[in-house]
């Protein structure tokens, strides 16, 4: 017997309804024994999904100080505290509590998308037990059980359908195919993925019409919901690119702190000084090394990324999901309802007069008919075509709402669609149903293929009755004996004619079905067996869902800034391929068959050809949810951030796994939404593209603020080791570092949170992973204005001294170096290649708002008595002020030459 390969169990769709029956030792009209049932839920376990196995409490919450920027920082609170800064302990202490708390609450925010899956399964099931008919709770389901199904129920399990009449089912969560499928009993061939078997339902999924009954085949882990659920919590959730950097980042700081602070204590002891000073000395070192600043600066700059992308309808659901997007190089989306409207829309009308485009899109009915002239169509000229809009829109079941100005159809989207166009034509769902009230129905059937209703046509005098119908161009033409011209005569059907044209439409991957209509002598002559060849045909409806109108220039952003765009859907090949036709992911000069690839291909490819076809191919079709999770996997091996959209429960594995899963806020499950980085309030490609945008300048701004403040940190250190190699007096106090380390990354260094975007960012490539956070160009410039800073700091300290200054004035003035010569640095960090003035002295508001409060500030610990006391400063005269502004001037010219001759990106 074959097997499955995700459960290793039978291969039940391939098998006759009555081997099922068999193999399950169950009945197909009375349904298992209530004690056999017992016996199996005892044997099976209850029909629901494991919960989620994680990590203690305990060891959840210490994981979030396991990092070695969380060590610095605790470092550098004891030191504080042994300095007895007990305020400065405080402030660093309460950074680290908080990030973890954050970090807490955000791990705990993603874990919920594996109960998200569990609820899914919790429903009531209509079963047969003994013969009788009985509603269980869903997790009371065993294999075996007799389950019938109706419109509007949740399926319960898998299941194989024994018998059904009209069942179609919603299996879009599952499988991403955007319409309902009609389910058969035929037996399929054993290959067949989930989205093609037609004779079985699965857990989680929506009955939209029909009824039916099925003999349950899996349940809880053993579905293909739970086989979901298994690689959500099997996908690696990855350290970003941010996280990955700064880990690293820490790591060398860490280093080279212990180092240089080690340093200066063994050439302090070398030189015969006091133990307790020079260990004073090292620890200042220490203390200035440390960036307090940066968690800071980073968890500020990603929430302003974040208020920022709100603006732009991209909701981020956790922080460092900002700079990842920045980062991105690879965007793999869905196409129902990202790249597409998720709203079928007739696109083309034919009739034997000609082909009539559609303008419009989506289910608002705003839009015209125009004729192969170009001109806005007149019904009155095409009686066909008068006709076969009123078939679409009265021989439909589907109704068209609107709410808050936002219109929706109720019901099947294909009929949704013609009733959409006959809108744009004039004719109201109030007009049709006044004008032609429905008296019988014909449903539609997977065996008939068409839909067909009897009305009483109120437009005659006397009223008389019409039959309309719609369905498949190839069934509706075995019913249609002849066809209407624009006059409204009816003559001979030209079925060449008719087929070429559906068969045009087809071939641009749209939905073609025809309609039909004749005058019924009376409700005796409304039965199936009178309808083939009685029919009059009155045209085609040829429709698709659209592509989003900003989702090709989205799509062409990408591609400028780098950034390859790779649909994969659920939906068919040509479908797909079509799709991604008009929104750019296919160059037509490119027609090879790599790249578009279906479920199929790529389970037929070897392993070590599965990375580089991946990373060739423009679209995937018919792909398994376990196949997105492996595409995914395959693209990051090859070392890309990859973004992915989706809204189904098929994908949230490849969410979870993904640099960014971003999740469809409308239309998305809420399983997906849980398992996502970010929502999409409005379902829109383009905020993609928006938000990537986004996180370019939220890492430019990160860059910006760490090339800003380690001079700072780096001169503070040298300084001191200065100090104590040259057996020399300290130029600035451990708590005078403190105060320059604290204000100027609240004052001046946050204010680079707030800097915009800069011109052409989506024109340049993404960033190389592997790439260190600072180029060598920008280390080489932070390496250079520590260099300044020191040799500025030393030199003004001893001039005061030698001037006749005391050690309080002259620490003093080099206290107040390194904050003007920081705040002159500051405009150059706006721009990492450009100079302050060409991007405009005053495009930053904030920035000027944080110069000013620390003007204020230093001005306040040099003249304010009580300042003067707590940090030991004096009030300098105005030479060293005029010695302070002329180093910064030399400074900023320094840092303005090497920008020119040393591009930041070297």
């Amino acid at each position: 017997m074959t097997t499955s390969v995700l459960s290793g169990g039978p291969v039940h769709h391939g098998l006759p309804a009555h081997r099922v029956v068999l193999l399950l030792e169950t009945d197909a009209h009375r349904g298992l024994g209530e004690r056999e049932a017992g016996e199996r839920l005892a044997r099976h376990g209850p029909n629901t999904l494991p919960p989620a196995k994680g990590a203690g409490l305990l060891v959840r919450i210490l994981r979030q100080f396991h990092h070695p920027l969380i060590y610095v920082l605790i470092a550098a609170g004891v030191i504080t505290a042994v300095l007895a800064e007990y305020v400065d302990s405080a402030v660093i202490f309460g950074v680290v509590l908080i990030n973890a708390v954050v970090g807490f609450i955000q791990e705990s925010k993603a874990e919920a998308a594996l109960e998200g899956l569990r609820s899914m399964a919790h429903t009531r099931a209509t079963v047969i037990r003994d013969g009788h008919r009985r509603a269980v709770a869903s997790e009371d389901l065993v294999p075996g059980d007799l389950v019938l199904l109706e419109a509007g129920d949740k399926v319960p399990a898998d299941m194989r359908l024994t018998r059904l009449a009209e069942l179609r089912i919603n299996e879009s969560a599952l499988t991403g195919e955007s319409v309902p499928v009609t389910k058969d009993e035929v037996v399929l061939p054993d290959g067949l993925p989930v989205a093609d078997r037609r004779n079985m339902a699965y857990s989680g999924t929506l009955v939209t019409t029909g009824s039916g009954a099925g003999i349950v085949i899996a349940t809880g882990a053993k579905t293909e919901l739970g086989q979901i659920h298994r690689l959500v919590g099997s996908a690696q959730v990855l350290d970003t690119p941010l996280t990955q950097k700064l880990a690293g980042f820490s790591k060398i700081l860490t280093v080279a702190i212990l180092a240089l602070a080690a340093v200066t204590f063994a050439v302090g002891l070398l030189r015969g000084h006091n133990a307790v000073e020079t260990f004073t000395a090292a620890v200042a070192l220490a203390v200035g090394a440390i960036p307090e600043g940066l968690p800071a600066a980073v968890t500020i700059t990603l929430a302003i990324g974040v208020t920022r992308m709100a603006r732009r309808r991209a909701v981020i659901r956790r922080l460092p999901a900002v700079e990842t997007l920045g980062s991105t190089t690879v965007i793999c989306s869905d196409k129902t309802g990202t790249l597409t409207e998720n709203q079928m829309t007739v696109r083309n009308l034919w009739t034997p007069a000609g082909l009539y485009e559609v303008t419009g899109s989506g289910y608002a009915p705003d839009g015209a008919l125009h004729s192969p002239t170009g001109k806005v169509t007149a019904l009155k000229a095409d009686q066909a075509l008068r006709w076969s809009l009123l078939a679409g829109a009265a021989c439909n079941d589907a109704a068209l709402t609107c709410r808050d100005g936002h219109w929706d159809i109720v019901g099947d989207p294909t009929e949704g669609a013609m009733v959409v166009v006959a809108r744009k034509a004039g004719f109201t769902s109030d007009q049709v149903k006044a004008t032609l009230p429905r008296e019988a129905t014909i449903p539609f059937s997977s065996d008939r293929q068409y839909m067909a209703t009897l009305h009483r046509d109120a437009t005659k005098s006397p009223p008389g009755q019409v039959v309309l119908a719609k369905g498949g161009v190839e069934r509706m033409l075995e019913l249609c004996g002849a066809q209407m011209d624009a006059d409204g005569t009816i003559r001979g059907m030209d079925r060449d004619a008719v087929l070429e044209a559906a068969g045009q439409m087809a071939g641009r991957a749209l939905r073609v079905l025809a309609t039909a209509m004749r005058p019924a002598p009376g409700a005796d002559d409304f039965t199936v067996d009178r309808l083939p060849g009685s029919m009059v045909l009155t045209g085609l409806q040829a429709m698709l869902d659209p592509p989003r109108a900003a989702a090709t220039a989205a799509v062409a952003a990408c591609h400028t800034a780098g950034v390859k765009v790779k649909m994969i859907t659920g939906d068919h090949a040509a479908t797909a391929a079509a799709i991604a036709g008009q929104v750019g992911l296919l160059d037509p000069t490119q027609s090879g068959t790599d790249m578009v690839l279906t479920g199929a291909d790529l389970a037929a490819l070897p392993a070590e050809e599965f990375p580089d076809a991946v990373d060739r191919a423009a679209v995937f079709a018919r792909v398994a949810p376990e196949q997105k999770l492996r595409l995914v996997e395959a693209l990051q091996a090859r070392g890309h951030v990859v973004a992915m959209t989706g809204d189904g429960v098929n994908d949230a594995p490849a969410l979870r796994q993904a640099g960014v899963g971003v999740a469809m806020g409308a239309s998305g499950t809420e399983v997906a939404k849980d398992a996502a980085d970010m929502v999409l309030t409005d379902d829109d490609f383009a905020t993609v593209e928006a938000a990537v945008e986004e996180g370019r300048g939220v890492f430019d701004n990160l860059t910006k603020f760490i090339t800003w403040t380690l001079p700072t940190n780096i001169g503070e250190g040298l300084v001191i080791l200065a100090a104590i190699l040259f057996g020399a007096a300290l130029p600035i106090l451990p708590t005078q570092i403190l105060w320059i380390n604290m204000t100027t990354a609240v004052a001046l260094g946050l204010m680079l949170a707030f800097e915009p975007k800069e011109t052409g960012i989506m024109t340049r490539p993404p960033r190389d992973p592997h790439q260190p956070l600072l180029t060598r160009a920008l280390m080489a410039r932070v390496l250079l204005v520590s260099t300044l800073l020191v040799a500025g700091s030393w030199w003004l300290f001893h001039w005061e001294l030698g001037n006749g200054a005391s050690l309080a004035e002259a620490r003093t003035a080099a206290v107040n170096l390194f904050v003007v010569v920081e705040a002159f640095y500051l405009f150059s960090c706006r721009s990492l290649t450009h100079s302050a003035w060409r991007i405009g002295l005053f495009t930053n508001r904030w920035l000027i708002a944080g110069v000013t409060v620390q003007a204020l500030g230093q001005l306040a610990i040099t003249y304010l008595p009580a300042m003067n006391i707590l940090f030991s400063t004096a009030p300098i005269d105005g030479g060293a002020w005029l010695h302070i502004l002329g180093i910064a001037a030399v400074a900023s010219l320094v840092v303005a030459v090497d920008k020119r001759l040393r591009p930041a990106g070297r």
